[in-house]
């Protein structure tokens, strides 16, 4: 079903599967053709959406799955991807696909926006968070990240340099509204107050991250060097006191740790525990 969004646009949300309700912001649909090959390049799954529905739902979950960032991509919103506007989104994806109580498992910026939405609703029955962590991240690098990628985007080089970093060289294929969007969602983080956001969450929650998370920008993103595992195993006893369930895959970089093989494992037995007593 088509589901209308903050700025007029709709996005496509299936469902899959009958239980409790997980809210999956991934591309159900497998990418086919050249696009799939210059994903594999990068790293990524061209069905790991697939893969992450045909898991769960085994799990004998409802799995209520839309490609957001897919959406985000073709459809730009360069001046109100905001906080406030992406827990919106959600909300509306939940509400007209009957999800009065969902969880939810967002994996870098899409749990960013897990958390942000955690702490403004009750409607969570379960938090993931995936490549990000909870507490010590690095708004303020991914701002001068996506604000010098937005640069090269207004004046990009003659000739584009790969830099051997999968993450980086796909940003060079990114459009000027397309990065503008991902430097305002960034700027509009800059006073988030991790602490009391946490304060808020009550549902069961999990950190799952690569141990060998770590993205280093060349100079013409500053030198910038994006540590997602290391904020989460120096607070990891903090967070384990506050309630969270935290998991450290070995040896997983960015793009590993969101595989469906390396993520499975962990999200469906958490899954089964946590909403073991919610009916939809």
């Amino acid at each position: 079903m088509l589901v209308r969004l903050h700025d007029g646009s709709a996005v496509d949300a299936e469902v899959h599967g009958t239980g409790p309700t997980v809210l999956l912001p991934a591309d159900p649909k497998p990418v086919e053709g050249p696009k799939a090959d210059e994903l594999r390049r990068w790293g990524a799954d061209p069905a790991l959406g697939r893969r992450l529905i045909d898991g769960l739902t085994r799990r004998g979950l409802r799995v209520v799955a839309f490609d957001y960032e897919g959406h985000v991509l073709a459809e730009p919103k360069p001046d109100t991807l905001t906080p406030d506007n992406v827990c919106a989104d959600i909300l509306a994806v939940a509400d007209a696909t009957g999800s009065e109580r969902f969880a939810w498992y967002g994996y870098s910026w899409t749990a960013v926006s897990g958390l942000q939405l955690a702490a403004r609703t009750d409607r969570l029955t379960a938090l993931v968070m995936g490549g990000w962590p909870p507490l010590g991240a690095p708004y303020a690098a991914m701002l001068r990240v996506t604000t010098a990628t937005h640069a090269m985007a207004v004046s990009p080089p003659a000739v584009p340099e790969q830099t051997g970093n999968a993450w980086a060289d796909a940003e060079f294929t990114m459009s000027e509204p397309e990065t503008r969007q991902f430097m305002t969602l960034y700027q509009g983080l800059q006073d988030f107050d991790e602490r009391a956001a946490l304060a808020k969450v009550r549902c069961p929650r999990l950190c799952v991250v690569g141990g060998a998370d770590r993205i280093a920008y060349d100079g013409r993103w500053g030198g910038v060097t994006v540590d997602l595992a290391a904020p989460v195993t120096a607070h990891r006893a903090e967070l384990e006191s506050l309630g969270w369930e935290v998991h450290v895959l070995d040896g997983l970089d960015h793009m590993g740790a969101m595989q469906a093989s390396a993520v499975l494992p962990v999200l469906a037995p958490f899954f089964a525990r946590a909403l073991r007593d919610e009916t939809q």
